[in-house]
């Protein structure tokens, strides 16, 4: 039997990952640690191997749980990754981010959660149910503000130039984080926003099984 790494969004958990349907595989989730303040993303991933317990593993990550994969990926050997609306390198981040990133605007207006910005954050994320709104709501809610302004800043400045070989990305053409516009996946899924992995599992469970059916 293979085995299933997953990687959440930035401050998400394994819920996000609810409807993932892959019966011949066994299916593990690696949860966010507080990061030391300052610490790179390569020293981060790093202490998240630890969470690994099987060779050879397959990787799958959301959104900046993507990058986090690649950047595992650089440490230890992997049967294959799987990125869902996320980004395999900076050239595919978004003008606005790598503006953001060089700016620093991130460290003059650190992440905050307002309920007046709220809609515009569940418009971006492409929330469409009432289950999913709840979600997003209690990730804010929750979320250590230490880690999510480590995570925003180490996103916004991740300077990865390379893809490895083993990738598959999987992006929806309304995914309205990373638009689809500097992205080239190998799967696209029609209307899929960048929640698409719950209001649109069906089709992102087809293309995983596919990759999963190719690649043996």
């Amino acid at each position: 039997m293979k085995h299933i790494y997953c990687i959440s969004g930035l401050g998400a958990d394994e819920r996000v990952f609810s409807k993932f349907q892959f019966p011949q595989h066994e299916i593990h989730f690696i949860k966010w640690i507080i990061p030391e303040k300052n610490q790179s993303i390569e020293a981060y991933a790093k202490i998240l191997i630890s969470q690994i317990h099987h060779d050879n593993p397959i990787l799958i990550g959301l959104s900046f749980g993507g990058m986090i994969c690649i950047e595992i990926a650089r440490h230890i050997k992997t049967e294959l990754i799987i990125i869902i609306s996320s980004i395999k390198s900076n050239i595919e981040m978004p003008l606005w981010m790598q503006l953001s990133g060089k700016l620093k605007l991130n460290r003059l207006f650190p992440m905050r959660s307002f309920m007046l910005i709220e809609p515009l954050e569940d418009y971006n994320l492409g929330v469409t149910t009432k289950e999913e709104k709840t979600m997003a709501h209690e990730y804010r809610r929750t979320v250590d503000t230490g880690y999510s302004n480590w995570a925003v800043n180490t996103l916004i400045n991740w300077k990865n130039k390379t893809a490895p070989e083993n990738l598959y990305h999987i992006h929806g053409n309304k995914d309205r984080i990373f638009s689809i516009k500097k992205i080239k996946p190998d799967y696209t899924i029609h209307s899929g926003g960048h929640l698409m992995i719950l209001n649109k599992s069906d089709e992102v469970n087809k293309c995983i099984n596919s990759i999963l059916l190719k690649h043996y």
